[in-house]
């Protein structure tokens, strides 16, 4: 069936976070300004989620209170990594949790010590600094390089840093966000090779791994082979490529016994949360009945990457779309535009209700850069492509 994606969807009402954060910038929005920021969707969710959820809090026996994860939710993550990721895990490698962002935190605490360092690539997700730096670890930054508008691994540096044994952990974004980059076979490879190497722990936050553009493969690093799996801890969730966040369901897959141990005694001691009973519910029925509807999803994301490629290049030479290969959020350089990043954000924000999230906020070499959602309607990307020409024009 075709879904709906064209719908508008009036949240200014909806207890959603990026509307709250827009409106306490400005109540005084024109009609279709929407946020382009926080990395939800502004689409409809799958409607089998929604009639499944219903059906389920209408069963005669289904209760509220405290929940463990039901064996069909447990098959439904093990059949859905082996089928989408080629990637045959046991059941035991799961831990469940509560979001990913708790779930690295986790991580970073777990697995290295205060005053060591976590290695992670700007300009990244900006929790990945918050994880190490609150808990008194260095953030260790490896700076991507950009060549050309696209994204690499800086490999001299890189295995400079892993080199370093204070330097024990990585915290690694794949695909990456904000850049947009799918890793490649041989890149895993030889980051896994240096981290074995040097023994860091490859803390490989995967959680927009099913949102792949056509023409590009993601590769789970854990499915790279034994040696890999077995220093690895890969974090995903069904809450990107669904749109589930607000159920606050993710789950950890950790092959190596003493490191799953490990993490989950950390859990006990700080008694950390776990998924609710409507969470993994709605997990189970998105990986067993929505496959359809993420298929026609990632082709939203690519024709809306294409639209505002092509929009830019007609209408707006001065922004320039970095090539994008997962995820579902455009990486735009504005830097041509000449303006420091509070000017820009001024711009964008102010002028032309153009609500993107700045690319400081992702750390070194996101000065110049916002970053855009494209999950949404495309006439809503439209409206707001629009608004910002005519700013820029009347410059």
């Amino acid at each position: 069936m075709a879904y709906d994606f064209h719908s508008t969807i009036e949240r200014r009402d909806g207890s959603s976070l990026k509307w709250d954060q827009i409106l306490a910038y400005s109540q005084d929005l024109p009609d279709g300004v929407i946020p382009l920021t926080v990395a939800d969707m502004e689409l409809k969710n799958a409607p089998e989620i929604m009639e499944g959820l219903r059906a389920f809090l209408d069963h005669e026996k289904t209760i509220l209170g405290y929940a463990g994860p039901p064996e069909s939710y447990t098959e439904a993550v093990v059949h859905f990594l082996s089928t989408r990721h080629a990637w045959n895990i046991e059941r035991d490698w799961i831990v469940n949790t509560a979001g990913v962002v708790p779930a690295f935190y986790l991580a970073v605490q777990a697995f290295s010590n205060p005053g060591e360092g976590v290695m992670m690539m700007s300009p990244v997700y900006h929790p990945f600094f918050f994880a190490a730096g609150q808990f008194d670890r260095h953030v260790v930054n490896c700076p991507l390089i950009n060549r050309n508008g696209r994204y690499e691994i800086n490999w001299a540096l890189f295995e400079q840093l892993a080199s370093d044994p204070a330097n024990t952990t990585l915290l690694f974004c794949s695909p990456h966000n904000p850049v947009g980059r799918v890793w490649t076979e041989m890149e895993l490879r030889r980051l896994g090779d240096i981290c074995l190497k040097h023994d860091v722990l490859v803390l490989s936050d995967e959680i927009h791994f099913d949102m792949v553009l056509p023409g590009h493969r993601h590769i789970v690093y854990a499915t790279l082979g034994e040696a890999y799996a077995q220093r690895s801890v890969t974090f995903s969730a069904p809450s990107k490529t669904f749109n589930l966040a607000g159920l606050k369901t993710s789950y950890v897959i950790i092959p190596e016994e003493g490191i799953r141990e490990r993490f989950k005694e950390h859990m006990r001691k700080i008694s950390a949360g776990s998924p609710t009973i409507l969470g993994f519910k709605a997990c189970e029925i998105a990986y067993t009945k929505c496959l359809d509807w993420l298929d026609q999803v990632v082709a939203l994301v690519d024709k809306n990457r294409r639209f505002v490629e092509d929009y830019c290049q007609r209408h707006i030479p001065e922004i320039r779309p970095y090539p994008m290969e997962g995820t579902y959020l455009q990486w735009l350089d504005c830097s041509s535009l000449q303006l420091n990043d509070d000017q820009l954000k001024d711009l964008l924000w102010g002028r032309a209700y153009f609500f993107a999230s700045p690319g400081r906020m992702f750390g070194e070499g996101g000065e110049g850069f916002v970053r855009v959602n494209l999950a949404c309607p495309t006439s809503y990307l439209e409206n707001a492509l629009e608004r910002l020409e005519q700013v820029i024009r009347s410059r």
